[in-house]
């Protein structure tokens, strides 16, 4: 048959509507039976950073439902009115919407569920929110009056206390047991600040002023139904009568109270009484007891491995290696305050701290201040800027360092990832970012004073402050992201018949798809399909059907080295699809159809594990490697390896410990062949070097960098970034390297924005970081001719996986490794086609790129899809063919190499010469899930030429080029031939007498 036929195509197409009509789509209701719970609809999160539910939490990456996340929010300590699920596997309950939260469209949240693709559980920052039915009790207020003592507001607080003297209470922190602390110890103004602090005074100081209420939002520590203060916020309160005692200097017996100069641990000694709050703390750490005595203490801080304790009015212990802020020894009249828990011993004074030390050594430090020299790099000061009043903050990737953060390890931090802002706040945050980000916010730079808050790890110099950001610029260029006229540009190429998973260009110049076969959305899809590109202005005659015997969903695929060029597939879905090992041997030609098809029989022929996601690659010795994966679907994990054809013996699988360690997050790990005939292995966020033979660890590489503010983040699926080898020139000394790119982290599921590379093989091998112009998970790589590497495909947020990514990201981009490092990458065009889970991206044999699927199953509840199945198949034109050049055409006889032979062709150039004419070698590839299992190898042989006719040097060893079919491509200067497919170091393997059984074809070797 040519073709399909008319009828077949009107029946094909007819029973897709149908089968689309009766998929069942996620829903945000609540599927269980006796409930009073009912849904109210799609809400804001995070606002402002402030969770709209945040009683109660729990995160589940597989089984999250909206039974399971409104079971946990009703059911003993956890009765809440309201629950809500969030980024498809978060559930969050409470009793009150925070300030802020507002009902947004349910299209909105549009993720399903972990654990039931049948319901939407929110989205990112988008909550799916239950309601039990039960009136939620009175919210917490600010309670406008305690007896005699009056609200005054909310008040700003920082460094330098509005209130001086902190104070133990009798219990939890609640507005009565605060007022009643300060009302004992004779202060007219008591504060509460961040839920379970408690300060007095006897005038409010330091500037300290009204905020708005709102701002006084953590409810009290021991009274859920109060406020009691907020960040920086204090609920102030006056007492509007006049108190009837005076300050408590000493509640102990004054004739008796004294440090403690004898009997203390190791050797703790006193050091002396000494001035605080003068300008901010001089110690933190702080630790408040009403029972506190010295001996406590310094208990408390040695535990901490702190050298110096100072105990201060009475009950609060501070702990630090040195005194900050300027601190000086004040008399020693000044600390005259019994500790709490021992009347006889001295704890300080108000602002008057009894300081103890380990080692004898007190150091002070002086007043921090701003570091505007000895900066690293090139980076200099440029100001105090204040945080946006509401909304999200100005820089989204933050770093919390509450004990080592420094100006110069922020900034290095932000460098080391492109972003060449980079501001400081709250002396323990450290964010990284762009001047673009200031501008979206409208941001505005305040007094430097504003910025008064030390840093955690260098006391000396500031960090910012309470919503302030001592912000710091590169200047000069960090990022040289090229933009250049000719852009290439993406152009449809013909309509699909299914979501294809996985591409493959035959040695037939046909592009042979598979698909869900089984768990397919359509009824009637046999699971492979063959395109004849010289057929896409015939869409009845380009398609061929072909046929898999069981479901392909998440296997793995190559080519092998055998005369006839066959695909093999393995591993699969479920049951005994996870064991498949499918084989198609390419015929037909342009425009005339083949008649092979898949073939497979899993009683004769199959791996000796069960295999989802698993990894196959060519070896030098010609035999396949294959690595990895679960044992079915979101099942156990596989980490180990096993060899086909299957040695001879019993079980041969070996266990890869650090694959059982990272599951599930190592799926599809990349395997490449490294010039020394060992092997690359890349997985979750590792990577490491093998032995060829016994697949032990050579060595272990550094781990892969992840994203600026999180380390954990991951390359493989379902964090799912892309991995190819860069390019290979004779005579092949120099090292070879591996570029990455993106990605994404666990939890918030923010895509990653860089590239990685590095040369495993040298010495102390690290790897070098390169910022990407957007964030991309589920990227495609595909190698081209002229040794430049197409970024496409993907979304800027999410995970690999149905319904788990949003955002697409739409842009192409180039990575060129010829030019220097930081300055590789140049932005090409856009498409309108979302391409997300399951799309992949495949060089042709005219140079262009086929780019094709997008399978994110993620609908409104209506059944309208929010990113569609996507069967459309683009091509992109890159730059090398939009400058009407023509290309060049060569001929060639000899298509089989041995290695280290030569071999001529005859050329026709249009441009050039042979003196400026480029040859190269594309590894033959099949790509799923961005994973190039050949590893996207591209060499560039050397070659001679006479006249017209060049002689080219086929690579030397099976390790600089593993056996395998390449597509040849001569370069007129930029500009790429059509291809011819020549085999390169034969089938040492004997593939193609494998396997034997009758009913497998077998083209020999």
């Amino acid at each position: 048959m040519a073709g399909l036929s008319t009828f077949s195509l009107i029946w094909i197409i007819s029973s897709l509507t149908a089968t689309a009509c009766a998929y069942r789509f996620p829903s945000h209701h609540l599927h269980r039976r006796n409930t009073t719970w009912t849904a109210l609809g799609c809400w804001t999160d995070n606002v402002g950073g402030t969770r709209t539910l945040s009683a109660a939490a729990y995160t589940d990456t597989v089984n999250m439902t909206i039974e399971s996340c409104v079971n946990f929010c009703s059911t003993g300590s956890n009765a809440y009115v309201y629950a809500g699920v969030e980024y498809a596997q978060e559930c969050y309950c409470g009793n009150y919407f925070s300030s802020g939260a507002t009902n947004v469209s349910s299209s909105d949240c549009n993720m399903a569920c972990t654990g039931n693709a049948g319901e939407f559980c929110g989205a990112g920052n988008r909550l799916d929110i239950f309601w039990s039915g039960a009136q939620p009790p009175a919210p917490p207020i600010l309670v406008p009056s305690v007896g005699n003592w009056s609200l005054l507001g909310c008040y700003n607080d920082s460094a330098t206390r509005a209130l001086p003297y902190g104070t133990g209470v009798t219990g939890s922190v609640t507005v009565e047991s605060c007022t009643t602390a300060c009302y004992n110890a004779g202060y007219p103004h008591a504060g509460m600040e961040y839920s379970a602090e408690c300060y007095c005074g006897l005038t409010i100081e330091n500037n300290s002023g009204p905020t708005p209420n709102a701002d006084c939002d953590m409810t009290c520590a021991g009274n859920s139904s109060e406020y009691c203060g907020g960040p920086n916020r204090l609920s102030m309160y006056n007492y509007t009568q006049a108190i009837p005692t005076t300050v408590v200097v000493n509640p102990g017996n004054p004739g008796t109270v004294s440090p403690v100069t004898s009997g203390l641990t190791g050797n703790w000694t006193y050091g002396g009484c000494y001035v605080d709050n003068v300008n901010g703390r001089v110690l933190g750490n702080e630790f408040d007891s009403s029972t506190m005595t010295v001996e406590n203490c310094i208990s408390n801080c040695a535990g901490q491995n702190f050298t110096i304790a100072g105990i201060e009015y009475s009950t609060q212990c501070f702990c630090g290696n040195y005194l900050i802020n300027g601190a000086t020894k004040g008399a020693e009249s000044g600390c005259n305050m019994a500790c709490g828990g021992n009347a006889t011993e001295a704890c300080g004074g108000p602002n008057r701290l009894s300081v103890y030390s380990s080692n004898g050594n007190i150091t002070l430090l002086p007043v921090p201040v701003v570091q505007k020299t000895n900066l690293p790099g090139q980076w200099v000061y440029e100001g105090c800027l204040a945080e946006p009043s509401i909304g999200a903050r100005t820089f989204q990737y933050e770093n919390e360092w509450t004990t080592n953060n420094t100006v110069d390890a922020c900034l290095n931090q932000c460098a080391a990832f492109g972003y060449p802002v980079a501001g400081l706040e709250y002396g323990v945050q450290c964010f990284c970012g762009d001047v673009s980000d200031i501008t979206a916010v409208n941001g505005t730079y305040v007094s430097d004073s504003q910025c008064n808050t030390a840093c955690s790890g260098d006391p000396i110099h500031l960090c910012g402050g309470g919503s302030r950001l001592s912000t710091y610029y590169w200047n000069g260029t960090m990022n040289t992201w090229k933009t250049p006229a000719n852009t290439g540009y993406y152009e449809f190429f013909i309509g699909g018949l299914v979501v294809p998973l996985i591409a493959t260009v035959g040695i037939n110049n046909k592009v042979t798809f598979l698909e869900k076969h089984g768990t397919s959305e359509y009824n009637n899809s046999t699971g492979a399909y063959e395109l004849d590109l010289s057929l896409v202005d015939n869409y009845q005659l380009a398609w061929r059907e072909m046929h898999v015997q069981s479901d392909v969903f998440c296997s793995g695929s190559i080519v092998l080295p055998d005369k006839g060029g066959r695909q093999i597939n393995i591993g699969g879905w479920s049951l005994s699809s996870t064991f498949g090992v499918r084989l198609y041997t390419p015929d037909g030609s342009a425009g005339v159809n083949g008649t092979n098809d898949w073939e497979e029989n899993v009683n004769e022929l199959t791996l000796q594990r069960g295999r989802w996601y698993p990894t196959a690659m060519m070896m030098p010795n010609g035999s396949i490697l294959v690595v990895g994966g679960e044992s079915g679907s979101n099942a156990s994990p596989q980490p180990s390896l096993e060899i086909l054809p299957k040695p001879p013996g019993g079980d041969t699988v070996i266990t890869l410990d650090y694959l059982q360690r990272t599951d599930p997050n190592n799926l599809y790990p990349f395997l490449l062949v490294l010039p020394s005939g060992r092997f690359f292995i890349g997985y979750y966020n590792e990577a490491r070097i093998l032995d060829p033979v016994t697949f032990a660890t050579v060595t272990v590489l550094p781990n892969m960098p992840g994203a600026v503010n999180n380390f954990l983040a991951g390359r493989t699926y379902p964090m799912e970034g892309s991995a190819v080898l860069l390019p290979q020139h004779a005579p092949y000394t120099d090292p070879i390297e591996v570029l990455i790119c993106g990605g994404s982290t666990i939890g918030a599921a923010i895509a990653l924005d860089n590239c990685i590379s590095i040369a495993p093989e040298v010495p102390n091998a690290t790897w070098t970081l390169e910022r990407m112009p957007s964030k991309r998970v589920m990227p495609c790589i595909t190698t081209l001719p002229d040794g430049t590497y197409m970024i496409l495909n993907g979304a800027h947020q999410g995970v690999a996986g149905f319904g788990l990514a949003t955002d697409p990201n739409l842009s192409a981009i180039l990575y060129d490794p010829s030019q220097p490092i930081g300055q590789r990458i140049s932005i090409l065009n856009n498409t309108i086609v979302a391409r997300l889970y399951h799309s992949e991206a495949t060089l042709l044999p005219d140079g262009r790129v086929l780019v094709s699927g997008s399978d994110p199953q993620t609908y409104y509840p209506n059944g309208s899809f929010v990113y569609p199945e996507e069967m459309r198949i683009e091509v992109y034109i890159p730059p090398y063919l939009n400058q009407g050049l023509k290309q060049p055409v060569f001929t060639i006889t000899e298509t089989d190499w041995a290695l280290g032979g030569q071999y001529s062709i005859t050329v026709t150039l249009f441009q050039g010469t042979t003196s400026n004419m480029r040859i190269s070698l594309v590894a033959a590839s099949s790509s799923t899930h961005g994973n190039v299992m050949s590893g996207g190898r591209i060499l560039f042989p050397a070659f001679s030429c006479s006249g017209n006719t060049c002689t080219i040097t086929a690579p030397p060893n099976a390790y600089v080029s593993p056996p395998g079919w390449h597509q040849l491509f001569v370069l007129d200067g930029p500009t790429p031939s059509h291809s011819a497919w020549v085999r390169i170091g034969g089938d040492p393997g004997q593939l193609g007498n494998w396997p034997n059984f009758t009913d497998f074809t077998t083209p020999g070797v």
